[in-house]
């Protein structure tokens, strides 16, 4: 049996649901799993497997700001960025010092490796977009990412490889010569199974990622319930909360749901709308899903160019937070026809174990 340590990045939600189906192989195959997270995604991973022992590890202070304007805040925020980047590597040093463990995955936090533990990095983000005016940053990028690489064993990224398939797009295609010799293309992976259940929900809408832009999209969105003509049911992603309310007799807002609960509520929506969020597209994609309405958080590149790309391709509509009128909003989304079809989670996970995780741990 083998000791894993593993550790996700706090900004959102995403991160620590995608890590799932990882956590529950590893725990299949009968190794011990350490969880070192902070937040809600400390909170939820708590939540699927109380088996596993944790550890209350900060990340970095988001650099996340209530306006559309990312980059100058990403900017002003690197110093800090810097600072807690240094006091990651410090507590990591301490983590390791007190266990003994034979492989580290860490989900985009890049100070989370050892040059003595075979160590893991996953993300889905090889090559960075940025808007053209700062394309000189989006260049420098692709070369920082192949020093970044130099620290870690392989790259896991959850996309199918670059083609019809990939639903990262250019995020994931790697820069010949500087990234591709350690990627791993994993595929979806997502811990939202398809279900055989009637789509008897008319709407499912997801609030979710990292604050002030998840409470500002809950405010944005309430006002707009009522126009609906059709059941709804609203996920806050607020872990830390349990409450449930009723809008209306067809509608409902619901803090937090289990991963179960949010599950069987994506199986049987027929329609979704949710940010823009890879996590979020892995999950409609595992679910075969052909309707939704994508919402970018303003100001993070990484959303406006999916939901570009998915305009592109003919995939999902979207639509900016600010320009919202849900009632003229989906019967547009309506016309697209969703994610082509794909590899399920369930059959990435076995190649991932097989053909990766497995080098390492048996």
């Amino acid at each position: 049996m083998a000791h894993v340590l593993l550790s996700p990045l706090s900004w959102g939600l995403g991160h620590a649901t995608r890590d799932i189906p990882i956590i529950r192989s590893l725990l299949d195959h009968h190794h011990e799993v350490t969880i070192a997270a902070c937040g809600n995604a400390l909170t939820v991973l708590q939540h699927e497997f109380p088996e596993c022992s944790f550890i209350e590890f900060n990340d970095y202070p988001s650099p996340y700001s209530t306006s559309r304007f990312f980059i100058p805040k990403f900017i002003a925020s690197l110093p800090d960025l810097s600072r807690a980047l240094a006091e990651e590597r410090r507590n990591l040093q301490r983590i390791l010092e007190k266990n003994r463990y034979d492989l580290i995955i860490s989900d985009n936090r890049v100070g989370v490796y050892s040059l003595k533990i075979p160590t893991i990095f996953m993300t889905h983000q090889i090559h960075y977009h940025f808007p053209l005016p700062f394309w000189p940053i989006e260049l420098s990028s692709i070369v920082a990412n192949y020093f970044l690489f130099e620290n870690f064993s392989r790259v896991i990224v959850p996309d199918n490889p670059p083609g019809a398939t990939s639903i990262a797009g250019k995020l994931s295609r790697p820069v010949h010569g500087l990234t591709d010799s350690k990627v791993f293309f994993s595929g979806i992976l997502s811990s939202t199974p398809k279900m055989d259940v009637e789509q008897d929900l008319d709407y499912l809408i997801l609030i979710s990622g990292p604050e002030p832009q998840r409470t500002r999209l809950e405010e944005i969105l309430t006002p707009m319930l009522s126009d609906l003509d059709g059941s709804t049911v609203v996920l806050l992603g607020s872990p830390q909360k349990t409450t449930t309310r009723s809008i209306s007799d067809r509608c409902t807002l619901i803090s937090y749901a289990t991963t179960q609960e949010k599950i069987h509520l994506m199986n049987r929506a027929k329609f979704v709308i949710c940010r823009s969020g890879y996590t979020s597209m892995m999950e409609l994609a595992e679910l075969n899903k052909h309707h939704g309405l994508f919402i970018p958080t303003p100001g993070q590149p990484e959303q406006e160019y999916l939901s570009y790309y998915y305009e592109k391709m003919g995939w999902f509509y979207s639509k900016s937070q600010y320009k919202l009128n849900l009632t003229q909003d989906i019967p547009l989304a309506m016309k697209y026809g969703g994610f082509p079809s794909m590899p399920p989670t369930k059959d990435n996970i076995v190649r991932l174990y097989d053909e990766l995780l497995a080098e390492y741990l048996d």
